[in-house]
């Protein structure tokens, strides 16, 4: 008698354990599967990359520092920001300005040109930043506005910004030269950085509109200044200065933290400044 009981008890537990162990399995692939995985280094630079539109202000006809800049930027780059470099004029005046530059425009396509007539303090950088929103394709973090005669090095550009804010973000080399309070004046024009969101509010806002006539860098501290707006800012002294012995208190020797070297006006400075980096050590 005990020993059919000990049968049926058999009979009934087996199926049992069989089932606890089937749902065991069920349940512990599920787990595997739902489990994230650990990213790889790719995955995760990708997952931190910002990006940033570096606008160059030149004239049409410069040509041939146009080619000189594709060359200084077209073989740098940055793991940690997706970085591209526009050429930014106004309207073409000659015939052979039409041919030209639309060749440069089908061969590099990294020429923007705004509907404003060439000028230094007239407008020009209003109209720069407030035509972007309706006129790019993306969004950017940021947006640069730099001069044709700055050489800027992409990769500690980036660094810097990485731990940054993303917002309400005035980034440069602020005036006065002596002064290291980014809040005191405005960014030197040599190369400064809006975030996005300014961008876009200097497109809707009428205090800029009101205010576009006269030094175009010191008029962009002032809009913003009216608006209470950048209220995340940083000078990047001294990383960024003007060649040695060219401004006064702006200038001083080339360094190796070097981000931006500002007034390059002639071809040894620059040769200079490209051979002080290592530039093309490794070709000849």
């Amino acid at each position: 008698m005990h020993t059919m009981h000990r049968k049926r008890m058999m009979l009934v537990t087996l199926p049992s354990l069989v089932i606890s162990l089937l749902l065991f399995i069920i349940f512990f692939n599920f787990q595997v599967i739902r489990s994230p995985s650990i990213p790889s280094s790719k995955t995760t630079i990708l997952q931190t990359q910002f990006s940033l539109l570096i606008g160059i202000l030149t004239r049409a006809d410069n040509y041939d520092r146009r080619h000189f800049l594709r060359l200084i930027y077209g073989i740098q780059s940055s793991p940690i920001a997706k970085i591209d470099v526009k050429f930014i004029f106004c309207n073409l005046t000659k015939p052979e300005q039409r041919i030209l530059i639309s060749l440069e425009i089908l061969r590099f396509n990294d020429i923007i040109i705004l509907n404003c007539t060439e000028n230094m303090n007239n407008g020009k950088t209003y109209t720069y930043f407030s035509s972007l929103p309706g006129i790019l394709p993306r969004k950017y973090d940021y947006v640069m506005k730099a001069d044709d005669d700055v050489f800027i090095r992409l990769k500690p550009l980036a660094l810097s910004l990485k731990p940054l804010p993303r917002v309400d973000m005035y980034y440069g080399f602020v005036i006065p030269c002596a002064s290291m309070n980014p809040f005191v004046e405005y960014m030197s024009g040599m190369g400064f950085l809006l975030s996005w969101d300014l961008v876009e509010w200097i497109g809707e806002s009428d205090i800029p509109r009101k205010e576009m006539f006269g030094p175009e860098d010191k008029m962009v501290g002032k809009w913003l200044k009216m608006g209470r707006k950048a209220r995340n800012r940083f000078s990047n002294k001294p990383a960024m200065y003007d060649y040695p012995g060219t401004n006064g208190k702006c200038s001083h020797e080339l360094i190796p933290e070097t981000v931006a070297v500002h007034r390059l006006k002639r071809w040894d400075h620059w040769s200079h400044v490209l051979e002080f980096f290592n530039v093309t050590k490794q070709v000849l």
